[in-house]
């Protein structure tokens, strides 16, 4: 279960930082540390923001949110200087993976199972179009896992209930690629910028890597293309896992093991920014799957209700020399009392410089 260890949560931070303080020494060879900062809080009564987004001239951060509760779900847009500007209505539909392409704010409604967008500039009253609804396809086949004796164990997934859109990424041609959590796939959605709604859905990959019976049960999550975009690297949360798949074969072969609660990702100058939600870090994997960077901690809860540091990052977006990361903060056990989460009542957004 996530942070049995509160204790080591709740470290003061100048305490933890001492813990990294070598990682600046010359005789010492590892990840590097990086430090977070509060970017904005959401409006009061907005909950679990996740997914993100930027437009790049103009500085703006787009936020969605994923409340199961009874709040309503909005989608926010931030200035460049971390003040709301824009705050629009999805009621009870939650919102998880968010892009910014060609002037609109791509959404992936996760409640509604369609991707939909609305211009940048968007007010209260601006409408919202649906660029395409995504197909109920079912659980993939089974997963069969080899064990170090020699034997094998075999998981085989359930049927989903519907179809979960989570993650999603732009290729250069304007190609839209979407992870489904729940029933273990990646889709693409042709010329999403600019094809006649509604687009045609396409199933890139159907495969038992993209599923998982692990915890948080969410399979293939966030999605980030290699600069050639040949490759596309998948998180896959419940996995602890990223994996990668060569998109002129779609063989899908692992990248990265341990990461805990992999979540959204970013490539950016050669290095794979991964959120590792259960683990409260963004942690930076280089070609070779190794961790290079890690960014952030959790340092406890404040007394006006907002986390310090990182709790729950869930996505990440690069703007102005800077990766904002939304802090989901959402509890996930029925156990009441054992989440640090539960503290929690203004959520944030944080964020920290990409190193040199």
């Amino acid at each position: 279960m996530k942070k049995t260890w509160v204790a080591a949560c709740l470290l003061a931070s100048t305490a933890a930082l001492g813990a990294y303080a070598n990682h600046g020494n010359s005789d010492i060879v590892g990840p590097r540390f990086i430090e977070v900062e509060r970017f904005a809080t959401l409006p009061d009564g907005v909950r679990f923001p996740e997914g993100i987004a930027a437009n790049p001239a103009t500085g703006d951060i787009f936020v969605g949110t994923f409340d199961n509760g009874p709040n309503p779900n909005k989608l926010v847009r931030f200035s460049r200087n971390g003040q709301v500007s824009a705050v629009k209505d999805f009621g009870g539909t939650p919102l998880l993976g968010l892009e910014f392409r060609d002037g609109n704010v791509y959404i992936l409604n996760f409640g509604a199972s369609a991707l939909q967008r609305m211009p940048g500039n968007f007010d209260a009253n601006t409408p919202v179009e649906t660029v395409a609804t995504f197909p109920k396809i079912g659980a993939p086949g089974p997963r069969t896992v080899p064990n170090p004796d020699g034997s094998a164990d075999t998981i085989t997934f359930g049927s989903s209930s519907f179809p979960a859109p989570n993650g999603m990424v732009f290729n250069a041609a304007g190609d839209a690629f979407v992870s489904d959590s729940f029933q273990g796939a990646i889709f693409r959605i042709a010329s999403a910028t600019t094809c006649s709604t509604p687009c045609a859905v396409t199933t890139v990959s159907h495969d038992p890597q993209l599923a998982t019976a692990g915890f948080p049960p969410f399979g293939a999550n966030g999605l980030a293309l290699s600069a050639d975009e040949k490759t596309l690297f998948i998180a896959n949360t419940g996995d602890n896992r990223v994996v990668q798949m060569n998109l002129a074969t779609t063989t899908i072969t692992p990248f990265a093991e341990s990461v805990h609660g992999a979540d959204g990702v970013l490539m950016n100058n050669g290095l794979l920014w991964v959120c590792a939600n259960q683990g409260d870090e963004v942690v930076a994997l280089n070609a070779q799957g190794r961790p290079v960077a890690r960014a952030g901690f959790f340092a406890g809860v404040r007394r006006d209700g907002r986390p310090a540091g990182l709790l729950f990052p869930a996505s990440p977006v690069v703007s102005n020399g800077f990766i904002y990361v939304t802090n989901l903060a959402l509890p996930l056990t029925p156990a009441v009392g054992d989440e640090p989460e539960e503290d929690v009542t203004r959520w944030t957004v944080s964020r920290f410089r990409i190193p040199r």
